[in-house]
């Protein structure tokens, strides 16, 4: 199959450690568009994030995963980063030693293939902090070293205003933030939201989608997307939680969150 869609991810299946997560994943992103993903602890939604971005730990069983007109399964994640494809981590980890500033000059230098000047790369760094309410201070401080759970988010954030990627995909960017932070965390992502961005939305709250309105949300369940809908699917699930729509789809309730945590 030639898929020729912006980004499409066609009867995906991955394993981890010889135990398959993913179970036949179908989804399709064009630019411009915001896909929320939800659904119970254990459903495949981390597994689903890593395995687009090309993981080692992650193998891609069956399926294709087609992005500006190529497969990419057989891509390392540096490749994937350099066609476009960037990932936030819902546990973003330290790295001693690198300060955030050399890390985001490093990475962009390495994604673009060009070495921006320092005094340019000085004022895109403070115009963005400033947007992220982050003190500039945190440019010169160890990635992540030391830094709170909204901070870290932040840093992530901060990222992705810089490099621009075509495909975003957001693991619980919102996990682990107080209300206000999340206000800004999400504030952040919107003002680099474009036309030509697709963004994959992964999320366990409905609160973080009432600052961020998706145009489509999708569940996933054992694996693979159960419903898809508008950003009503999202209201309900705040509702009513997740096992009156599963009952209604005749699947068994509870198990993925039965089996404890997040793959």
């Amino acid at each position: 199959m030639n898929e020729q869609r912006f980004f499409a991810v066609r009867n995906l299946h991955a394993a981890v450690e010889g135990k398959e997560i993913l179970q036949g994943v179908d989804l399709t992103i064009n630019p411009g568009e915001i896909h929320a993903l939800m659904g119970p602890n254990g459903s495949g939604k981390s597994t689903l994030a890593y395995t687009l971005m090309g993981h080692p730990k992650y193998e891609v069983t069956a399926g294709e995963i087609w992005f500006q007109g190529e497969n990419i399964v057989g891509l390392s994640p540096d490749e994937r980063a350099r066609r476009g494809m960037f990932l936030a981590f819902q546990y973003p980890v330290g790295v001693p030693g690198v300060p955030l500033a050399t890390f985001l000059r490093t990475a962009l230098k390495a994604l673009t293939g060009k070495e921006v000047s320092a005094l340019e790369f000085r004022k895109r760094v403070r115009e963005e902090m400033q947007r992220l309410k982050m003190d500039e201070s945190f440019a010169t401080r160890y990635l992540n070293e030391g830094f709170s759970g909204g901070e870290k988010k932040k840093a992530e954030v901060l990222q992705l205003a810089l490099l621009r990627p075509r495909l975003a995909i957001l693991d619980e960017t919102d996990s682990g933030l107080d209300i206000d932070a999340i206000r800004i965390v999400a504030d952040g992502v919107k003002q680099v939201l474009g036309p030509d961005m697709g963004v994959l939305l992964i999320t366990h709250y409905e609160n973080f989608l009432k600052h961020i309105t998706p145009d489509f949300v999708h569940v996933l369940y054992r694996g693979r997307i159960v419903k898809s809908g508008g950003r009503e699917l999202a209201d309900r699930l705040q509702e009513e939680g997740y096992d009156p729509l599963l009952a209604e789809l005749g699947l068994v309730a509870g198990t993925a969150a039965a089996a404890g945590g997040e793959r």
